[in-house]
């Protein structure tokens, strides 16, 4: 097995829209590692965000 990451970008930095993220991915049998927010200079407020997400694969056998 090997980890396979996903990283999800939003530009619409909410409670509801990161909810909403977390929520699609994770029923899609990723696992929610995480998040990283861009702020602005000029804000008090992120810009973007950025989620990480994990999932167990097979690892690709040579041959």
């Amino acid at each position: 097995m090997e980890t396979e990451y996903k990283y999800v970008e939003t530009s619409f930095v909410t409670d509801d829209e990161l909810s909403r993220l977390v929520n699609e991915w994770t029923a899609l049998g990723w696992r929610y590692e995480g998040v990283q927010f861009a702020m602005r200079e000029s804000s008090k407020r992120p810009s973007m965000a950025f989620l990480l997400f994990t999932r167990q694969r097979e690892a690709a056998s040579d041959g």
